[in-house]
């Protein structure tokens, strides 16, 4: 008997204790007169808002995973940025399936966050933009491209901004979102040597072979032209005025292939003025007809 009753007190208690934990974890705080939150709606959130921190370290982990050490600091960056926003709509939403009204909290904010859309649309698209960059590794540091008709060597790529230099040693300037909204050329992404060329027209009836071997002295013997692959003439046309030729070869430094180009311009001149070889200028037959 005695044995009973002390079980009977002890599940008394029990219910007691739990009972004080529940009315603990149903106390609710209001914030105003529409949000009220319970002690039980904190731990929930907070719960979802560890879940989430794991969940966002595992996706860094497998997004910078192949990226190198400078870039990877450049995203970790944005990434903080992005991981504060996540960590908003997991609230707000982790509020609403609580039941929290969280109407007011959009409605207050709506007009605002629009606005600020709008006025940071571009630096968006240009922060989006170099995300993609670094993480499909597209364009790296030391490429060539061209974009938009003009050509430079990249010399830093950041979250907004990518700085290249140019030919004539200019810095330019390119916003990220450039690269989502136009054609890019990336003369290095296959490897730093790339097929150059320079084109001539011979007059008619000029020993065409002897051009070719002409045109291959021209090019093999410059220094900066490989060796392997070796040069080659494509015989391109039969024009109004010249027969067309191109004389194809292999540079290194694409970046400094006007150099080269010019000086291979300058020996084709000199050796078919040895040849007696005539480079031909348009020339059109007028005739004049008297009406009387």
């Amino acid at each position: 008997m005695i044995q009973n009753l002390e079980n009977i007190e002890e599940k008394i208690k029990e219910s007691s204790a739990w009972e004080s934990v529940q009315n603990f974890l149903n106390l609710h705080i209001n914030f105003t007169e529409k949000i009220s939150v319970s002690i039980m709606d904190l731990i929930i959130v907070v719960t979802a808002i560890f879940i989430t921190t794991i969940f966002l370290r595992v996706v860094l982990k497998l997004l910078t995973k192949n990226l190198p050490e400078n870039d990877k600091s450049k995203f970790n960056v944005v990434y903080g940025y992005f991981r504060w926003l996540v960590y908003l709509v997991i609230l707000l939403i982790t509020l609403h399936s609580v039941g929290v009204n969280v109407t007011a909290v959009f409605a207050a904010s709506a007009a605002l966050l629009i606005g600020i859309g709008l006025a940071l649309q571009t630096l968006f698209q240009d922060i989006i933009s170099g995300i993609f960059i670094l993480v499909d590794q597209t364009v790296h540091v030391g490429d060539i491209i061209e974009i938009e008709g003009k050509v430079g060597r990249v010399e830093e790529i950041k979250l907004r901004t990518t700085r290249a230099v140019t030919i004539d040693n200019k810095v330019l300037i390119i916003p990220n979102h450039l690269y989502l909204e136009n054609s890019l050329y990336n003369w290095t992404q296959n490897g730093t040597t790339t097929r150059e060329s320079v084109s001539v027209g011979v007059a008619y009836g000029s020993d065409v072979q002897l051009v070719k071997k002409l045109l291959l002295q021209a090019a093999s013997t410059h220094p900066d032209v490989l060796s392997e692959p070796e040069p080659t003439v494509i015989f391109t046309d039969f024009a109004d005025s010249s027969l067309n030729f191109n004389i194809v070869f292999t540079l290194s430094d694409s970046f400094k292939a006007q150099f080269p180009k010019s000086d291979i311009r300058f020996e084709i001149d000199r050796i078919f003025r040895e040849h007696n070889i005539t480079i031909p200028f348009p020339q059109r037959d007028v005739h004049i007809y008297n009406s009387k």
